[in-house]
């Protein structure tokens, strides 16, 4: 047997045998016959001699190889230490192999010889399968006595099986018994409306309901399915769905549009629709919880800025873009509203634009509560503020305030909305919006370029208001002072939103109860993350009359004056 360098075995042993002469090292593919002095030589050479120190020529040849090698490439250094602990795992696994197949660690089963290290694995194996075969520990079982029963009973406290009824369980919310106009009847009682976003009066209104009736006797009620999919109603002379989309372009100048059957799938759907995880967006801290939903479902970093404070913005796209090639490569949007809904505050958007433009951002503009009601002619930020359409990226708005109708619509460049009609939710998966409302919106639409009347009837009643309410004793307008929704905060917070949420419904529960004047608090919701303070909400029609308008500012004033000095 052709002896073989003993570096080379060393780390892949299997076993060894001890034959005359030596012992047998068994190496994969292969036997070695080590004699036993040269073995012993081995165990005791320093580490310098027994990085060289080989059984053979050829073994020495390969050696000074290898260290050439090494030194060559890797240092001096590196080749020491390799060598080192080399030397050190070689020593180890020949003391374990020698004292494995010693004849002290060797045993005799029924005449067969067994290795060491089988006689230990064997063992191991035995030991686990009398732990598995054992049965876990199981404390007798006895009834319990008569005096356990009766001090467990005794120690028994019952809980109710519904939680206490609290003074907020116990509110009847106002039950409304007609359509919702200018004036409703609830409770059986006629009331004047502000807490409907009717901003131009046009809820049943005789051409509107005359156009839906007509709609309804030719299309029926529903479309039966997604706009894709048999929901876009095409029946000649008429298209509606298709028309009425058109018709918001041609008022709008912008190049397309695409309809959503219901407002606030509008915002859920098309901010998902362009943004991304990964993606930027920065928007304003008082979005409405239709935006804060969308927003959630894209799954893109958010970046809040302070409301309507455009300081604040600047800082937040400096700091993103600051040093951030990353950031060059995302899409990064800014998400405003036209009229925030959480304070009546018009947004700046000449301002927004000349960020958005200086740190390359796309704008995402939701003009619900400003299409129809902003501008000369109704449409919108754009107009109010005289920035160009074709600067803002991605218009939505619902078509349930200005519009009297149901439904939203998203606009923009045909490349826009071409990429939601195959990768929007709220268009693809859901029932198109039907017929008659789609009428609606053409109608009011029709009605608003005939009758600029009612804008300048609505703007009217917006500065008789916000002047009937320049003193309310304890309440501070936050409202810009052309803006529909008109909105009322508490001078001195009592410390915690649900504190103001009970003094704001206090003063709402009774103007609607002793002055037959309906308003609302702007809520919050577990879901709802809006960071500004809560308030009386109060939304201007065009409908309203100036009697309406003086009542409903006496009405605050003396109601909140009574409530405020009752709680302090």
């Amino acid at each position: 047997m052709q002896p073989a360098p003993l570096f080379c075995y060393f780390p892949a042993v299997l076993g060894t045998k001890r034959e005359e002469g030596g012992i047998q090292i068994e190496v994969p593919r292969r036997r070695v016959l080590v004699p036993c002095q040269e073995l012993a030589a081995a165990a005791a050479l320093s580490s310098n001699c027994f990085r060289r120190y080989c059984l053979s020529e050829s073994g020495r040849a390969e050696l000074g190889k290898r260290d050439t090698y090494t030194n060559r490439k890797l240092g001096k250094g590196f080749s020491t230490m390799a060598s080192y602990g080399l030397n050190m795992l070689n020593s180890t696994v020949n003391w374990v192999t020698q004292a494995l197949d010693a004849p002290s660690a060797r045993a005799v089963v029924f005449g067969v010889h067994i290795g060491g290290h089988y006689f230990v694995e064997g063992l191991l194996l035995v030991v686990i399968l009398f732990l598995l075969s054992q049965k876990s520990y199981k404390p007798p079982k006895r009834p319990l006595s008569k005096k356990e029963i009766d001090e467990l009973c005794d120690d028994w406290v019952p809980e109710p099986l519904i939680p206490s009824i609290t003074k907020e369980m116990q509110y009847q919310p106002p039950v409304l018994e007609s359509a919702a106009g200018p004036h409703v009847v609830i409770n059986g009682k006629e009331v004047v409306n502000f807490a409907t976003a009717d901003y131009l009066g046009l809820v049943g209104h005789e051409k509107v309901q005359e156009s839906c009736t007509a709609a309804l006797e030719k299309y029926g009620v529903g479309s039966c399915g997604p706009r894709g999919f048999y929901g876009t109603i095409d029946l000649l002379p008429l298209d509606v769905h298709l028309d009425c989309e058109s018709r918001i372009s041609k008022f709008l100048g912008t190049p397309d549009s695409i309809l959503y059957s219901y407002g606030l799938s509008t915002m859920f759907s098309a901010i998902p629709c362009f943004a991304k995880k990964g993606d930027v967006i920065v928007v304003d801290e008082g979005v409405h919880w239709g935006i804060q939903n969308g927003l959630h479902l894209s799954r893109s970093t958010i970046v809040y800025f302070k409301h309507n404070d455009m300081k604040s913005l600047h800082d937040t796209l400096e700091n993103i873009t600051a040093d951030n090639k990353r950031a060059k490569k995302l899409r990064r949007y800014i998400v405003v509203e036209s009229v925030y809904q959480n304070s009546g505050q018009i947004a700046p958007l000449d301002e927004i634009i000349k960020l958005k433009e200086k740190y390359r951002f796309r704008v995402f503009l939701d003009e619900s509560n400003s299409f129809g009601v902003l501008g000369q002619s109704g449409r919108g930020l754009t107009e109010y503020c005289g920035v160009p359409v074709e600067k803002i990226d991605i218009i939505t708005a619902a078509m349930g305030h200005a519009l009297a109708t149901e439904g939203g619509f998203c606009t923009g460049s045909t490349r826009v909305v071409d990429h939601q009609r195959l990768s929007s939710s709220g268009y693809v998966f859901s029932a198109s919006l039907p017929p008659y409302l789609a009428t609606a919106a053409i109608t009011a639409i029709d009605m608003i370029e005939e009758n600029p009347d009612l804008i300048k009837k609505l703007k009217r009643n917006i500065s008789l208001l916000l002047k009937g309410l320049s003193n309310v004793e304890g309440l501070t307008l936050t409202s810009s002072p052309e803006s529909p929704i008109v909105f009322l905060k508490l001078e001195q917070s009592t410390g915690s939103t649900k504190g103001d949420m009970e003094v704001l419904e206090e003063i709402a529960e009774r103007a609607l109860k002793e002055d037959s004047v309906f308003m609302v608090t702007s809520k919050r919701s577990i879901l709802d993350k809006c960071r500004l303070p809560v308030g009386i909400r109060l939304f201007v029609s065009a409908g309203h009359t100036e009697a309406d308008l003086t009542k409903a500012s006496e009405c605050l004033k003396r109601v909140s004056a009574l409530v405020l000095k009752h709680r302090d």
